[in-house]
């Protein structure tokens, strides 16, 4: 969502990676760039494989588990968000970068096909939710599960 180019997506992860890595005494490397380079590139909401495969394609034979441990180290320096749709295995998007970065997710429980969304009336609605019983917000998630609407005609 939001307003920026991949270009900037990245920049801006960039920069939040190597303070993350300076911060925590580590080293940055050619393959971490590379890994957020595609990561950027494939957006939306990718597995681990999806990833290998576009890595692979820009730059040979970087393997699975280095990979891996990359997107840990995404996560936890605040440049990818791991989300779990349905039972599917693990799929990563980037951080937000901006303030109205913020999104929900819509998810298909027959084909997993992932729509994202934004509405202010549900992100005003949650607010006071959380006002009404005290609590202040710092982050949320919504996920709706449903049939897509490929899916309802395939049915039909």
């Amino acid at each position: 969502m939001g307003t920026l180019n991949s270009e900037a997506i990245f920049a801006s992860l960039y920069q939040r990676l190597l303070a993350h890595l300076v911060s925590n005494g580590l080293k940055q490397t050619r393959q971490r760039e590379d890994i957020l380079r595609s990561f950027v590139e494939c957006g939306g909401h990718v597995s681990i494989e999806e990833l290998v495969a576009h890595v692979r394609k820009r730059k040979g034979n970087i393997g699975h588990a280095t990979v891996y441990r990359t997107m840990r180290l995404f996560v936890e320096s605040g440049i990818a968000a791991e989300r779990h749709f349905l039972d599917g295995p693990a799929r990563y998007e980037t951080a937000e970068v901006l303030d109205d970065d913020h999104h929900d997710h819509l998810i298909c429980t027959k084909c997993t096909a992932i729509v994202e969304f934004e509405n202010d009336e549900i992100e005003e609605l949650q607010e006071q939710v959380a006002k009404g019983f005290g609590f202040k917000l710092t982050n949320h998630k919504m996920e709706l599960y449903g049939i897509c609407p490929d899916c309802q005609i395939k049915t039909n």
